[in-house]
């Protein structure tokens, strides 16, 4: 796996992306679904992971999603080993080392969200409800030591989520905006 496929499957792992376990039960997959609405980004993923994927993307009309996935590989293992622990979504203790401004911009397309009222832009959100208070105090410090960017964690259904508002919303723009997909522009805003 090349370095760009890793951060794309950081930001995927990260967002909406699952690792399931292949029929064998030794290795495991990426699984990629979004709305049809997001046929754009889902296909974007496809062609990144096109080596590691046997058929196309495919419609479910039951969901009104678009899906696919890889193949069961030992690399995608060794990611399924640092992200989860038994079937929960955990944050690894190098996820620091991990980042990248792609992997951020991944994960912001699939769990972010704009703060807009009146065409004002005043920030942004990554829902990051899945995490603890602990992985998500993690999250907030990496982006700031890493990236420069100065986000808080606000409270959502009883479950802490970054906020990015006015202290870091231009640099973290700036960060993701290159690698953030036409559809999906409107993120942020």
């Amino acid at each position: 796996m090349n370095q760009r496929q890793q951060d794309v499957l950081i930001g995927t792992i990260l967002g909406d992306g699952h690792l399931a376990e292949n029929w064998s039960k030794t290795h495991y997959r990426l699984k990629v679904g979004q709305s049809v609405r997001q046929a754009e980004y889902v296909r974007w993923k496809y062609e990144m992971f096109r080596d590691w994927v046997l058929t196309p993307p495919k419609v479910h009309r039951s969901t009104r999603s678009l899906r696919f996935a890889t193949i069961s590989h030992p690399d995608i293992t060794h990611f399924r080993n640092m992200f989860y622990q038994g079937r929960k979504k955990v944050l690894p203790n190098n996820i620091g080392a991990l980042l990248s401004p792609l992997a951020v911009a991944v994960w912001f397309m699939d769990d972010g969200n704009i703060r807009k009222t009146d065409n004002k832009v005043y920030g942004y959100y990554i829902n990051t409800q899945s995490f603890s208070e602990r992985e998500n105090e993690a999250l907030q410090g990496i982006l700031k030591k890493r990236f420069g960017v100065r986000a808080a964690i606000y409270q959502n259904n009883g479950k802490p989520r970054l906020y990015i508002g006015a202290g870091g919303k231009a640099i973290f723009r700036s960060l993701v905006q290159p690698y953030i997909l036409p559809s999906l522009q409107y993120k942020l805003g």
